[in-house]
Parts: structure tokens; sequence; C-alpha cells
């Protein structure tokens, strides 16, 4: 691929992504000032891997630390003193010193902070689309497939800080939430990232890549929640039962969805990515073909019944308030 033509693939499906969201939150900012702050977050990538680069660099002085990824305690270990904060805090970074020159021209409600953080996350993933892709380390479908992510992790400090900036009082609860949201962020950014590499060790260990899906189902379930509360809506509470038993069984359902629908997409990433080499004539051959149905269809009934599990969950929170 030309440079240009890596730099479409890596920006696109963010700004897809961004797109998304921008029509979906009301007194929306212009989309010039997203843009920016796209641009922004896409610094903040390069700013986090210049540090992430000097605190390797310092702490292989001090332990053999490039030893210790090796194993999994250690790639967990980098990933919530290093990966995680340094990660994080370039967007976090990336998203308030903007918004407080933004704020002196624009009257910007939190619903802006949480759409800023937004676009300065999806802008640090194109920034990493590109650094993967023009070194060949990963494919566009890759790449893509993870697109949301790095706005997932961020999404609980970006409504935490939105709530904080805009707040005239209960000042102490808000900044007390958005540290919360913080560490929170830094965690699961670091849980997300060990289970991605759970796969190349034996067994076990390996089957902990199994719940990355459905984490990834579950943390895209949180961004929405939090959309809703930034757009004035009641969010959905899908544990609504009025008995102890009930709320378990609710529990185990959602759990039951997750597992469900994480995996049916983890299935579906699996099938693309083995068809990826595959030329045509070889997909629409028979034995192939024929492969390539049932495991389709496999997977999409999983994820059907995943989505008719939260119709039904959803149907009854609904129900509460009739």
């Amino acid at each position: 691929m030309t440079d240009l033509l890596l730099l479409l693939w890596a920006a696109i499906p963010p700004l897809i992504f961004l797109g998304y969201y921008y029509y979906r939150v009301p007194l929306a900012p212009p989309l010039s000032l997203l843009l920016w702050l796209f641009l922004v977050g896409a610094v903040s990538g390069f700013v986090a891997l210049g540090l992430e680069y000097v605190f390797d660099t310092v702490a292989n002085w001090v332990v053999n630390w490039q030893r210790m990824q090796r194993s999994l305690l250690g790639i967990a270990l980098r990933q919530l003193i290093e990966i995680g904060p340094i990660e994080e805090g370039c967007k976090l970074l990336g998203v308030v010193v903007p918004n407080y020159y933004f704020q002196r021209r624009y009257r910007l409600p939190s619903s802006s902070v949480f759409l800023f953080t937004i676009a300065a996350a999806l802008g640090f993933t194109a920034e990493e689309n590109w650094i993967y892709l023009y070194h060949g380390t990963a494919t566009v479908f890759d790449r893509s497939i993870g697109t949301p992510v790095h706005a997932m992790f961020s999404a609980p400090w970006g409504y935490a800080l939105g709530r904080y900036l805009h707040a005239h009082e209960r000042l102490n609860h808000y900044k007390n939430l958005f540290v919360r949201a913080g560490i929170n962020s830094v965690i699961f950014h670091a849980l997300v990232n060990v289970l991605s590499s759970a796969w190349r060790y034996s067994p076990p260990l390996r089957f902990l890549s199994y719940g990355l899906f459905p984490l990834f189902v579950w943390m895209f379930w949180r961004m929405e929640q939090l959309l809703r509360r930034v757009r004035g809506q009641r969010p959905l509470n899908l544990i609504s039962g009025r008995t102890s038993q009930h709320r378990y069984w609710q529990r185990g359902l959602v759990l039951f969805a997750l597992m469900l629908g994480g995996n049916a997409i983890f299935g579906i990433f699996l099938l693309a990515r083995l068809l990826s080499p595959l030329s045509p004539s070889q997909i629409f051959s028979p034995d192939i073909f024929g492969f390539i149905v049932s495991r389709f269809l496999a997977n999409f009934v999983f994820g059907i019944l995943a989505w008719l599990i939260y119709l039904y969950l959803s149907y009854k929170d609904s129900d509460r308030y009739l």
C-alpha cells in the first residue's frame, strides 16, 4: 500500500464512528471542533508512543523489563503501570487543554466534553492504526474491528469530566467520580490488552482470550448507557427484578447473553481471518463454501439469541415504568 492509502485505511473507520456519535448527541459542538480534537488525539498517540519508549528504556536499566514481558503476569504488570496510565493520560490531556480553550469561545454543555473525549480517543485509534498498518503487524480488518476500543476505554472519564467541569454544586462528589472513572479506564484498558495477549499461551491461559469479545460487548453497552445520560435519557437497567432470586436470574441471563454475543462476533472475526488469504475461486469451492455457511449460521444464531435475551431484559425494565 502507498502511504496515502495506509493513512486513509487508518483514519476512515474512526471518522465514520465519530460521525455515528456526532449525529446522536444533542447540541453537538461544531464538526470542525471535533475534527480538531480528532487531530489532537492522533498527536497524543505519538506522545504516548514516545513516553512508552522512554519508560521501557528506563525500566530496562532497573530490571530485566523486556524479559518480564514473556509471561502473561509481566504483560499485565506493564499494562497496569505503563500502557494504561500513559495512554489514558495522554488522551485526557488531549481533551482538557482544547476544552479549556474552546470554553472561552463557546458555551459547551457537558455532552460536548463527552463527544470531545470520543473524538480524541478515535484520533488516538487512527494513529495506532497507522503504526500497525505501516509496519505490517496487523491487517485492515483487524484494526477496523477494534475501532471503538479506545473510545470505550475513555468514555467513563469523559462522562465524569463533563459532569465535573459543568457542576455548580457537589464538586467533591463529581471530582471523586472522575478519579474513580479514570482508574476504571486504566484497569479495563489493561484487562483488554491482557486478554488479547492470552491466545499466545498454551491452555488454560489461552482460554482467557474467549472473554475478550464478551468484554467488548459489555464496554460498548456501557458507552451507550453513558450516551443516554448525556442525552438526558434514563439509562436502561437490565437487572430490574423485585426479588433477589429474580435479580440473580437476570444476572445469569446478562452473563449468558454476553458470552453468546461476544463469542458470536469472535467467531465471525476468526472466520474472516481464515478467509482473508484465500482467492475468490477457493472461497466458492463446495467444501470451503459449505464450511463458511455453517460457521456463519452458527455464529449468527448465537448472536440472535443474545439479542433476544437483551430485548427480554429491556422489556422487563421498561415494564416497571408503565
